[in-house]
């Protein structure tokens, strides 16, 4: 009996040092893009520890036994980060203003593991009904599904009226949900209890509608839909419980109050003015500008049953908006990427480099605004950005080089996230 349970301790001993050593990977990268030095480094060895990178550098040694990954020929660079999706849904589906939100959270969950499969390995979601990206993110975070790691918005806060409110229906067909289950908030209280509504279950970050918009139905695009004091109420608010905050804002003048109330981003801002530009060098705010999204808003929305005035409100912000990117980074203000996923395909977030690359950005810096700048805008600059020892092993590649070739990044060949491989088209 005694030499039974010796070899049965035996068997599990052999069984469970398999299973550590299986966790260990040691990718070999032809090329590395440092991300945090803007330059490449060549023949680095990445040694992977469970979800960890425990060791990065050109004469690093490999662990006996571990699996090794094979990135010789490829572009190696850390995941990257769209700090503006709509990882729920997509436009493409005009019904979700009507439908109940079931409709949304029993598809939501495909779209995350197509956009881990696009190299993003992590998302700003600044916007969902019903806390169904809260939710999501939970299932991604006990891995029970696929997709990349998460900062839910829940709500968007919103006046009444308003670019966050539904606009032109019949109030007989409002929704039956507890009048709280939105994002509406009205006067300096209402928006201070509706942001610790957000944080009491679950968001993550907090997103409010500083301007009109162009997917909704009132006349403006530009003005401003909260007062001064309202947006500093947010603000205040949310930074006190430690959570970002994300200003939806087209108009110049919207933008201005956005960045005097203290925002950390600006959303979209497309008519931006000179003043509102240094202000926001001034004070360190990033801009989020989703300057590929115009193109397909307006190849495609009016078959998808958007009206005549979302079109023509389109029409106003496309051009000006990557005029004003332009003028932005030049300038100086930092830059984070973020391209509205949900308006157009989930898995097409690396089309946007090639504009940002077309609006006066280098590919190294439109890749930093992917990846280093992502981070720090939303706080995670000691987890995720870079390949760096004790940050987590995401990591992509492509077989060409994307500093050549922006484009290369629209079509990835490699996605690990948290040390786990989801894809590997890269040999």
């Amino acid at each position: 009996m005694n030499k039974y349970r010796l070899l049965v301790s035996i068997g599990l001993i052999s069984i469970l040092a398999g299973s550590l050593l299986a966790q260990v990977k040691a990718i070999k990268a032809g090329r590395l893009i440092d991300t945090e030095k803007g330059t490449v480094l060549a023949n680095q060895t990445i040694v992977v520890d469970g979800e960890m990178i425990k060791a990065v550098g050109p004469n690093v040694p490999i662990p006996e036994g571990a699996e090794i990954i094979d990135l010789s020929n490829a572009t190696v660079l850390p995941g990257l980060i769209d700090c503006h999706t709509h990882i729920t849904g997509q436009a493409s589906d005009r019904r979700r203003f009507q439908n109940p939100f079931i409709d949304t959270a029993v598809i939501a969950h495909i779209y995350p593991k197509r956009t881990l499969l696009a190299g993003f390995t992590s998302v700003r979601n600044l916007s969902a009904g019903s806390f169904t990206d809260v939710y999501l993110k939970r299932a991604i975070d006990k891995g029970v599904l696929d997709g990349p790691r998460m900062q839910a918005g829940a709500f968007y806060i919103g006046s009444t009226g308003s670019h966050g409110d539904v606009i032109g229906l019949s109030p007989l067909r409002s929704s039956k949900l507890p009048p709280e289950m939105s994002g509406i908030a009205d006067g300096v209280d209402e928006v201070r209890k509706k942001v610790r509504y957000l944080v009491k279950y679950g968001a993550d970050v907090i997103k409010f509608g500083a301007s009109a918009g162009v997917l909704s139905g009132e006349d403006s695009v530009a003005a401003p839909q909260y007062s001064q004091e309202e947006m500093n109420a947010i603000v205040e608010e949310a930074h006190m419980w430690e959570r970002k905050v994300a200003a939806h804002a087209h108009g110049a003048e919207a933008i201005k109050m956005a960045v005097k109330a203290g925002v950390d981003s600006i959303e979209h801002g497309s008519l931006i003015d000179a003043e509102g530009i240094r202000m926001m060098k001034e004070k360190g705010t990033y801009l989020v500008a989703d300057v590929y999204v115009d193109d397909y808003i307006l190849e495609n929305f009016a078959r998808f049953g958007a009206s005549p005035k979302i079109i023509e409100k389109e029409k106003i912000v496309g051009l000006a908006q990557r005029q004003n990117f332009q003028k932005a980074f030049r300038a100086g203000v930092k830059n984070a990427y973020g391209t509205d996923a949900g308006v157009y395909p989930h898995g097409w977030n690396g089309k946007q480099f090639f504009h940002m690359v077309k609006w006066g950005m280098t590919p190294m810096q439109a890749i930093q605004a992917a990846t280093v700048n992502a981070s720090d805008l939303m706080g995670w600059q000691e987890k995720v950005g870079s390949i760096k020892t004790g940050k987590y092993a995401d990591i992509i590649a492509v077989r060409k080089d994307p500093l050549k070739d922006v484009k290369s990044l629209e079509n990835v060949d490699f996605v690990m996230k948290g040390g786990k491989v989801y894809k590997n088209d890269a040999n």
